[in-house]
């Protein structure tokens, strides 16, 4: 994930513009990657999740200087105008109410303040997400996720993003498409990194008997091999980096 979403990573900085000086928080902020190529250069970073085994795996990694703390973007535990950025990569999108998240996040940010944030792009756009879930959905086996509700593509199209944020406070907002490429070695590669970043995939899957389940992979197995290449497949995708003041 981490080598796939590079170029995310790169834009989320170039957006958020990090100063020696300022105070960055990260919601969302998982395994704490970001916190490891950001916090080197601030006065102070804040890594936060809403999942303490996911702070506990950040703080494994041990980026010198960053605070780690379990947090609710729906409700920031901070003092009004008291960080200069904050960065938040495939967050928004999973939280009940990102209307409220981003309002908390305009709150907490000082005048000025910058955010960067990253959400996937529509399904059509990420192949890389889409060759074993709409199986399941199209056989009736897993439910579509319902309009609205939070999700991998609940925030794909860029003028709801941009609504989204305006009505939050920032005055000045621009949504850019950053390519990403996911690179696997074979078919077991891959669905083990889709089934882990999904439960309700995962879950689905599991549940399945034997006969059901195998159907279901030479199925998906058919839409993940065009994407066969020298060394492995290469699957597209796209993301959208936000940057707004």
């Amino acid at each position: 994930m981490a080598a796939s979403s590079a170029r995310v990573t790169a834009a989320m900085i170039a957006a958020l513009a990090p100063g020696p000086a300022d105070v960055v928080l990260e919601l969302a902020g998982g395994t704490g990657e970001l916190a490891a190529a950001i916090a080197p250069r601030v006065a102070r970073f804040i890594h936060t999740d809403f999942s303490p085994a996911m702070v506990e795996a950040a703080k494994r990694r041990g980026t010198p200087g960053v605070e780690y703390r379990v947090l609710d973007m729906q409700a920031i535990d901070l003092r009004d105008a008291s960080v200069d950025g904050v960065v938040c990569r495939y967050g928004y999108m999973l939280v009940a109410d990102p209307a409220r998240a981003l309002r908390e996040t305009r709150r907490v940010l000082r005048p000025g303040g910058t955010l960067a944030l990253a959400t996937w792009a529509a399904p059509a756009k990420n192949p890389w997400a889409t060759r074993y879930g709409p199986v399941l959905i199209e056989r009736g086996l897993l439910e579509p996720p319902p309009p609205g509700e939070p999700g991998q593509f609940a925030l794909s199209e860029p003028e709801q993003i941009e609504s989204l944020v305006r009505r939050a406070g920032f005055e000045h907002v621009a949504v850019e498409e950053v390519a990403v490429d996911f690179r696997f070695r074979d078919w077991e590669d891959y669905r083990q990194v889709v089934t882990s970043l999904a439960a309700s995939l995962r879950e689905t899957v599991s549940a399945l008997d034997e006969e059901t389940r195998a159907e279901v992979d030479e199925e998906a197995r058919a839409r993940f091999e065009p994407f066969a290449g020298e060394s492995g497949y290469a699957l597209p995708g796209v993301a959208l980096v936000t940057h707004a003041v």
